[in-house]
């Protein structure tokens, strides 16, 4: 299995929509941003299998991970 990351609005960007990751790559959604050149301050919500997450919390082996970044509106 795999971890799956999606990602959402501008963070899909020349990276696509959705990116499988070798779970052994990274161990925290911190090291999912990295591994994608993503700066923390760009993702607004991170989800980890439908639940609100922090960049320090662990990803395992068949996780989904969620991305979005600040929406603006007026």
């Amino acid at each position: 299995m795999m971890i799956e990351v999606r990602l959402f609005a501008t963070l899909r960007d020349a990276r696509g929509k959705v990116l499988m990751l070798e779970p052994d790559t990274v161990s925290t959604a911190g090291d999912i941003l990295s591994a994608l050149d993503i700066p923390q301050e760009a993702v607004a919500i991170l989800l980890i299998n439908g639940f609100h997450s922090r960049v320090e919390d662990s990803v395992k082996n068949g996780d989904i991970v969620a991305l979005f970044p600040p929406v603006g509106g007026g």
